[in-house]
C-alpha cells in the first residue's frame, strides 16, 4: 500500500495524457470557433443587413462556402472532441503523477482563461457593431449564443476544478455531452433550414451553371452576328474546330434535357432551358470573398475597399421559375456593331 502511494505520487508525465489533453484543447478551439462562426454567419443570412448587402439575383456557392465548411468541421470535430474529453477525464481520476496533475490545472485555467478573453472581446466587437447600426435582432442573438457558449464550457471546467460529479442527479460528462450535443443538432438544422438541403442546395447549382451556360451561348450568338451580320439558324452553327469553341449542354443531358435555340427574326432568338427550381433572390450580404470571419476578427464590411460587392450573381434579366423558361432577346446594332471587313489589297 505504502508503495503504490509513493508511486503515485512520483512525479512523471505520460505521453497519453499530454497528448490528450493537447487534442482536448484544440478539438475544443476548433469546435467553439466552428459553433461561433456557423451561428453568425447564419444569423447574417436570416436577418440581412442592407448596410452590408447588396439585393442578388440567382445563386452564388460562395455565398455558402463559411457556412457548409462550418457545418462539416462541426460534424466531424465534435465527436472526436467528446470522445477526447471522456477519455481525457476517464484518465484524470485514474492515479496521476505530479506533472500530470499540473498539466491538467493548467489546461483547464487556460481553457477558462480563453472562455474569457473570447467572451471579452466578442462582446466588445458585438457592441461596436451595435452602437454603429447592427440590426437589434441579430445583435441580440449573436450575443445570447456567445454568452451561451462561453459559460458552458466555463461551468464544465469549473466543475472539473472542483471535482463535482453530478448536477441534478445526472453525472457531469453525460450531462454536459448531452446537452452539448442538442445545441450543435439544433444549430445544424437551423442552418439548412436557412441554406437549404443538400438536394436543394444542389438543384441551385445545377440552375446556376445553366444560366452561365446560356448566358456563354447568347455571347456566342452575338459573336457569330457580329461577324457574319445574321443570325445562326442552329446552335450547332456556334460550334468551330478551328477556334476550339463548343455549345454547353445541360448538366443534366443524360436526363434527356438540352438547351434549345430558336431564331425569331433577323435580329431576334429565343433561348429556353429547363430549370430545377426557382430562382433564389434578395439580399445577400457580402462576408469577405467567403471567408469566414470570427466575430473578434471581422472586418468592418461597411468601410471596406471591396464594399458593395456583388460577386457573380446574374441580373432580372435571366429570372426564372422551375421548369421550362424561355429568354427572348434582340440584337442592338449600336451596342453590338458589326466587326469592320477586311479590306482587300489592291495591286499597284
Amino acid at each position: 500500500m505504502e508503495n503504490t502511494t509513493i508511486q503515485q505520487n512520483q512525479p512523471k508525465m505520460t505521453p497519453k495524457f499530454f497528448f490528450l489533453s493537447l487534442g482536448v484543447i484544440v478539438s475544443l478551439i476548433t469546435v467553439v470557433t466552428s459553433f461561433l462562426t456557423l451561428a453568425f454567419d447564419v444569423l447574417d443570412k436570416k436577418f440581412p443587413d442592407v448596410l452590408n448587402a447588396v439585393y442578388q439575383y440567382g445563386y452564388t456557392s460562395y455565398n455558402y462556402d463559411a457556412i457548409r465548411s462550418s457545418i462539416a468541421t462541426l460534424i466531424i470535430v465534435f465527436p472526436v472532441f467528446l470522445a477526447l474529453s471522456y477519455f481525457w477525464s476517464k484518465t484524470s481520476k485514474a492515479g496521476l503523477g505530479n506533472i500530470d496533475t499540473a498539466i491538467r490545472k493548467w489546461m483547464v485555467y487556460l481553457i477558462l482563461f480563453l472562455s474569457s478573453i473570447v467572451v471579452v472581446v466578442d462582446l466588445v466587437t458585438l457592441v461596436r457593431y451595435f452602437v454603429s447600426g447592427e440590426i437589434t435582432s441579430r445583435f441580440i442573438f449573436k450575443v445570447l449564443v456567445t454568452l451561451l457558449v462561453a459559460v458552458f464550457v466555463g461551468v464544465y471546467y469549473i466543475f472539473e476544478i472542483t471535482n463535482r460529479e453530478r448536477v441534478w442527479k445526472m453525472k457531469v460528462g453525460i450531462w454536459s455531452a448531452v446537452k452539448a450535443s442538442v445545441w450543435v443538432i439544433l444549430l445544424v438544422a437551423f442552418s439548412f433550414s436557412v441554406i437549404g438541403s443538400p438536394k436543394s442546395q444542389r438543384a441551385l447549382r445545377l440552375d446556376d451553371k445553366r444560366v452561365q451556360d446560356l448566358i456563354s451561348i447568347q455571347w456566342s450568338v452575338i459573336n457569330y452576328w457580329q461577324q457574319k451580320e445574321m443570325l445562326p439558324d442552329t446552335l450547332a452553327l456556334l460550334s468551330n474546330p478551328l477556334s476550339g469553341s463548343t455549345i454547353p449542354v445541360d448538366p443534366e443531358f443524360e436526363k434527356g434535357l438540352s438547351y434549345e435555340y430558336a431564331k425569331k427574326s433577323d435580329m431576334t432568338f429565343e433561348l429556353c432551358a429547363t430549370f430545377s427550381a426557382d430562382m433564389p433572390k434578395g439580399w445577400q450580404e457580402y462576408s469577405g470573398g467567403g471567408i469566414a470571419y470570427p466575430v473578434m476578427t471581422e472586418r468592418d464590411v461597411a468601410t471596406s475597399s471591396n464594399y458593395p460587392y456583388p460577386g457573380v450573381a446574374t441580373n432580372e434579366s435571366w429570372d426564372h421559375k422551375i421548369g421550362r423558361t424561355c429568354y427572348e432577346r434582340t440584337i442592338d446594332k449600336d451596342m453590338y456593331p458589326p466587326y469592320p471587313k477586311p479590306v482587300e489589297a489592291k495591286g499597284l
